[in-house]
């Protein structure tokens, strides 16, 4: 499985926003975002870069979708052709699309402090859909389907340590989640509104579907 190298919090810098790419800790005073002088693009010579171009703009929109969902460019343009065959617009589909990814119900069911996390206990084989080991944290969920922590001590004790660390997280409407029993349920598919990170998908639209 493709992955990204490098700081994680170099990625939010980059975007000038926070991906929430390390959990708990992106709440903190810890995180780069909070502190003056560390919340600018990663890089020398701030002062000599100019007005980016239409380009970039879009550019950017699309690499800040990307890492906030930890997807990589072969795998986003799949979502993209997907969202393109179903009716709709095209960028509210991309982004619901890639809302229904198991590795981002894990992490809004708040079993896993991050994506990145909730990647690792897929890969692992520690999360069952349906009552059925996963392993591939791409996988697409649909309402009916039951998420459940079937791995063994370890991993239910990994969980619950992350369930403790964040007991009163909220959870969205379209999700159904039993914290002390490490379950939850999809029951809807998720809306443009349940799309937590700041962007402009049209722009992204117009970048891939050239």
């Amino acid at each position: 499985m493709g992955r990204t190298l490098g700081p994680s919090c170099r990625q939010c810098r980059r975007e000038g926003i926070k991906l929430m790419l390390k959990g708990l800790r992106c709440h903190t005073a810890k995180c780069p975002m909070e502190k003056p002088g560390r919340n600018v693009p990663p890089g020398p010579h701030q002062w000599r870069r100019g007005k980016a171009s239409a380009y970039a703009v879009r550019l950017r929109e699309k690499q800040k979708v990307k890492r906030y969902y930890g997807t990589l460019e072969r795998q986003f343009m799949i979502y993209f052709h997907m969202s393109e065959r179903v009716k709709g617009h095209t960028g509210i589909n991309l982004l619901c699309l890639l809302e229904r990814r198991l590795d981002n119900v894990v992490h809004k069911m708040g079993l896993a402090p991050s994506r990145k996390s909730a990647r690792q206990l897929i890969t692992h084989g520690d999360v069952g859909v349906n009552d059925r080991k996963v392993d591939r944290p791409g996988r697409l969920m649909k309402p009916g389907d039951a998420i459940a922590i079937q791995g063994g001590e370890h991993a239910q004790k990994l969980v619950r340590t992350y369930v403790d660390m964040d007991p009163n997280r909220p959870v969205q409407a379209w999700l159904e989640v039993d914290r002390t029993a490490l379950r939850g349920t999809v029951k809807a598919y998720p809306t443009r509104e349940d799309v937590q990170i700041p962007v402009e998908e049209h722009l992204i639209v117009e970048l891939c579907g050239r």
